[in-house]
């Protein structure tokens, strides 16, 4: 079996935390490890193979993190998309870069599930329908009449019914009948199988799906084309196939699930202490049922309050009640609208080499602290409209400055003028830290010609 991972997602309802260059399933929430690393530690026992289906803004991101669960490089395909277009054709991707007879494991990077032995036992069970050639779906029993579900009618095996996001009447009606259960979004079938009922009930995606992946690069990583992927239809499975299909079976899910889509439901898997608030380094007193989750390691105090969910990272701080977690994606519709780059990045922006992090900016001038992983370098580039100050705190840095090329080490500094072509390396075996002064009339981020980039980007 191949485990398909979607990790498209932006979870816009956890923001600040999750912002779209480091979208939630690649938080870092339980026990320093993120709902994407879970999910390939999960599932690694049983797969042979992990395909993974990420924005391309992402790859390097969740390639770091594959490797820092120990999941062997050699048994990860990617396929990169330039832009998202939904479910379907990202597991038509998939379906169409395997054998026809490989069954598939499609699993979200971003849902919360508890490892337990009725898990496999679950998917033992879907990979046997799925060898039958029917397409599988996990179903999860409903504790509640949430409408942000797809919901499955089943008679033992059998789906009769599957009604994607029903209005809350209809929900409660779901509910009260007994028989439904919520679309985990799990779903486990032979390649061909899905191509099958794709190319029956959604040819149009079909077709542009399979164009898109065979003019992709021949490469690894795969990556889409934006022309063709600017003409791919956006559908889900659930809509494009599995509402339609006579092919469907049901497995139900006898473990904690949760699609971690607010926190209102973070809160809920998170642990907690004997006042039932989620435990941090936070001094609460007389306090009861808080979600408290300070990112910047800041102490937050708070006195005689209760269902507050109180969000703290280093450039924004969220405060609301339990129950109004659905609500957070209007705070961002409206950064969205004023072009705020918090919805965009934190602080600390992640990249293929290492990271860096803004400590502070000015219309005429930026500083970061920037760390270089050992044997990386940045690209060779250049600045319009900027020059540059390095400072190395610690490690070895490898400058090139037009012709020349030099050593730097700690309290040393180099300088770099507007339009001089230059590249920072770490070829020691230990981080590079260094501090950079940016000053000029323009500082943003797209103010970079990258001549040379070992990473290939544009």
């Amino acid at each position: 079996m191949i485990n398909v991972v979607l990790c498209g997602g932006s979870g816009t309802r956890l923001w600040p935390l999750s912002r779209s260059l480091y979208p939630k399933q690649f938080i870092k929430l339980f026990d320093n490890r993120s709902l994407f690393q879970l999910t390939v530690l999960r599932n690694k026992s049983f797969a042979e193979k992990f395909i993974f289906v990420t924005n391309e803004v992402h790859y390097f991101l969740a390639l770091d993190q594959i490797e820092e669960v120990g999941l062997d490089v050699n048994k990860a395909e990617f396929i990169l998309e330039p832009v998202g277009k939904n479910t379907a054709p990202a597991v038509a991707f998939a379906s169409f870069l395997v054998n026809e007879d490989q069954v598939l494991l499609v699993s979200s990077a971003d849902h919360y599930i508890k490892e337990s032995d009725n898990y496999y036992e679950s998917l033992k069970k879907g990979e046997e329908f799925a060898r039958l050639g029917y397409l599988v779906t996990f179903g999860v029993r409903p504790t509640n009449p949430n409408t942000g579900y797809g919901y499955i009618k089943a008679k033992g095996f059998d789906v009769e019914e599957f009604k994607e996001k029903p209005d809350l009447q209809t929900a409660q009606k779901y509910i009260e009948n007994g028989n439904y259960f919520w679309n985990s979004g799990i779903f486990c079938f032979k390649a061909k199988s899905y191509l099958e009922e794709l190319n029956l009930y959604e040819n149009e995606v079909f077709e542009s799906s399979h164009k898109a992946l065979k003019n992709a690069k021949n490469c690894s990583p795969i990556r889409i084309k934006p022309k063709d992927m600017s003409e791919i239809k956006p559908n889900s499975i659930d809509y494009a196939v599995a509402e339609k299909s006579k092919r469907l079976k049901i497995v139900p899910f006898d473990t904690e699930w949760d699609d971690l889509g607010s926190f209102d439901s973070l809160y809920e898997v998170l642990e907690k202490d004997e006042n039932g608030n989620t435990k941090n380094n936070s001094i609460l007193i007389n306090s009861k049922n808080n979600l408290i989750i300070e990112e910047n390691n800041r102490m937050i105090g708070a006195i005689d309050v209760e269902d507050l969910m109180i969000v703290d990272t280093a450039d924004a701080l969220l405060v609301l009640k339990k129950g109004s977690g659905q609500k957070v994606k209007d705070i961002v519709s409206v950064l969205k609208s004023k072009n705020s780059e918090l919805t965009n990045a934190h602080l600390t922006v992640y990249r293929p080499w290492g990271n860096y992090t803004l400590l502070e900016e000015n219309r005429f001038y930026k500083i970061k602290k920037i760390v270089v992983k050992p044997q990386k370098r940045l690209s060779l580039q250049k600045h319009l409209h900027r020059s540059e100050h390095w400072i190395v705190v610690s490690g070895t840095a490898l400058v090139t400055v037009a012709d020349k090329e030099f050593i730097l080490r700690p309290n040393e500094s180099t300088y770099i003028k507007i339009g001089e072509l230059h590249r920072l390396g770490n070829p020691g075996k230990i981080d590079l830290i260094i501090i950079e002064a940016q000053v000029g009339e323009y500082v943003a981020e797209d103010d970079i010609i990258r001549i040379e980039d070992d990473f290939k980007r544009c």
